[in-house]
């Protein structure tokens, strides 16, 4: 799994302190978004050439861990 703390940042001065992929204003929300409305690495990619399949796959890793940590926690 890639280490999504080298691609995501939380900073509360940006998009209301969301979770950002570094040096962009894109969430992990939008890229989970798009992904979820059938938007494939390479369209998200060509609508946002700022962005590579890395920063993409490290939205779905920081998901994951996310996800993992609530339900060791429940």
């Amino acid at each position: 799994m890639i280490d999504y703390k080298q691609y995501i940042t939380i900073n509360s001065e940006t998009r209301f302190g969301k979770p950002t992929i570094i040096g962009t204003r894109i969430t992990v929300f939008d890229v989970l978004n798009w992904l979820a409305n059938g938007m494939s690495f390479e369209d998200i990619i060509e609508d946002f050439p700022e962005l590579n399949e890395n920063q993409i796959r490290a939205c779905l890793s920081y998901a994951a861990d996310r996800e993992h940590k609530i339900q060791i926690a429940s």
